[in-house]
């Protein structure tokens, strides 16, 4: 009989990233021991530590994995001109697909641990994400179809942040209500505002 194939170190930090992912948002960081998370992810602890050197370590990596691939549905989808509430329920949609489809990775993001130093890893990661966001926008702040200064997109981030991870942790919660409805709410509180901010469109 054939042996299993033998996974790569890519393909096994790949299942401890989403073990850990299911664990600390079932249990929490604090109530997510290593154990568990090898034994969910089909390795003992020795080869856990292989790939990352502690649990901060490895929830630090969970963090970054989830916020980049948020990150690249921005990228991808985000309209950087000629924005329309077409465009922007477009970009949202996609945003809370990958919410839909990842309700543990919302858990993880969008609540802050009471461990001390898993929180201090938690707001260091999403600074780094919001930075990386950010930054892009507000370069756009010098040429249409931007009219806000600086501060004002700075602003307009955190209120589009707390309305969509906010939104994020109630559907989590209730995942009868259809996404679309979710996506009209989020445009419905955010696009009078933010229209107008960027442009009036």
């Amino acid at each position: 009989m054939a042996g299993k194939k033998r996974l790569s170190a890519a393909e096994r930090r790949e299942r401890i990233v989403a073990a850990a992912t299911g664990l600390i948002a079932g249990r929490g960081y604090a109530d997510a021991p290593i154990d568990a998370i090898a034994r969910d992810a089909g390795v003992s602890p020795p080869v856990l530590y292989d790939h990352f050197a502690s649990k901060l370590a490895l929830y630090e990596a969970v963090l970054d994995s989830h916020f980049a691939n948020l990150r690249a549905i921005w990228g991808a989808r985000f309209p950087a001109a000629e924005l329309s509430a077409e465009s922007v329920a477009a970009s949202f949609d996609a945003w809370f697909a990958y919410v839909e489809a990842n309700p543990d990775a919302a858990r993880i993001l969008f609540r802050e641990p009471a461990d001390a130093d898993a929180a201090a890893i938690h707001r260091a990661v999403s600074e780094r994400s919001r930075a990386l966001v950010l930054q892009p926008l507000l370069g756009m702040s010098a040429s249409a179809p931007l009219t806000g200064t600086d501060a004002d997109l700075e602003m307009t981030w955190v209120v589009l942040r707390g309305v969509l991870q906010g939104l994020a942790l109630w559907w989590v919660d209730h995942p009868d209500v259809p996404r679309e409805r979710v996506v009209a709410t989020a445009l419905g509180s955010l696009w009078h505002g933010w229209g107008s901010l960027l442009g009036g469109a």
